[in-house]
């Protein structure tokens, strides 16, 4: 299996100092995978405690970006769901998840010309988590927002979860869905979001079959699980906002979308400032 490096000391330093001078929640770890914990209770908040195990970028071998990652001190509005577009492997194992982000990141940077993964996190078949661009954890931590590159005229407002697969006629596996709700209580949570109204699909922003017929028709159940996920855990659910400004426009599926590997639709625009 290959070896998951120890996320070192400066960096669960970076989470500690984000989080106490944010107010927000300190999230710990130590061998490449994030979770909660580390900390005294009066500065763990209930969505930091429910913080999935997420691999660190140095499990996976990132390359550093080729740019510096554009942070934005406001949280986002939406959490977007997609799919990777790629096969829906039965390797569930670690070792691929790794490998994925890899390839991911690769592909995003060697052929797209991205300074980085576009995604902030990406979710295996097998149920891992790992993070995609570039300081995702410590800006959850802080409730700030790395702009990435996966919803075209959106990413300044949007935070992005790769799923690894192809769902238009299948869907995903049960740890795949499991990690999904999870990590999106968990962002709910940090990000003070209602699940109802912050979660959506990549196809209510851009023209795109992203994330899947499969994957889109579950988004109504896996907002009610989230709810009651975040509320077993002690988290609060935020009321639904009464206006939404950037908000879905649900365009239409274009019916000669390209079907190829990694191809999922839009991912940046004429209004996105970063790439």
């Amino acid at each position: 299996m290959t070896p998951i490096p120890h996320s070192g000391m400066d960096r669960r330093a970076l989470l500690r100092t984000a989080a106490l001078t944010s107010g927000a929640a300190v999230l710990g770890g130590s061998l490449g995978a994030l979770g909660a914990g580390g900390a005294s209770a009066e500065t763990v908040d209930p969505a930091a405690q429910a913080a999935p195990e997420l691999y660190w970028r140095g499990a996976w071998n990132a390359r550093p970006p080729s740019s510096p990652i554009q942070v934005l001190a406001t949280p986002p509005q939406y959490i977007v769901v997609h799919h990777t577009a790629t096969a829906n492997s039965t390797n569930y194992t670690l070792d691929h998840a790794l490998n994925l982000s890899k390839s991911i990141q690769n592909y995003h940077m060697d052929s797209n010309g991205w300074i980085d993964t576009g995604q902030q996190l990406t979710i295996s078949r097998g149920g891992f988590l790992m993070e995609g661009r570039d300081r995702t954890p410590e800006s959850i931590a802080a409730r700030q927002h790395v702009v990435g590159t996966h919803v075209a005229n959106n990413n300044s407002t949007c935070i992005g979860i790769e799923n690894e697969g192809t769902y238009m006629t299948q869907g995903p596996t049960q740890a795949l869905t499991n990690t999904l709700v999870d990590t999106l209580a968990w962002l709910c949570g940090a990000y003070g979001l209602n699940p109802g109204s912050a979660i959506r699909g990549h196809r209510d922003f851009n023209a795109t079959a992203c994330p899947g017929d499969v994957l889109y028709s579950m988004l109504p159940e896996l907002r009610n699980r989230v709810a009651s996920t975040m509320r077993a855990q002690g988290i609060p659910v935020a009321a639904a906002p009464a206006t939404t400004e950037n908000g879905p426009t649900f365009p239409p599926v274009p019916d000669d979308e390209p079907d190829h590997e990694f191809y999922h639709g839009p991912l940046r625009g004429p209004d996105d400032f970063s790439r």
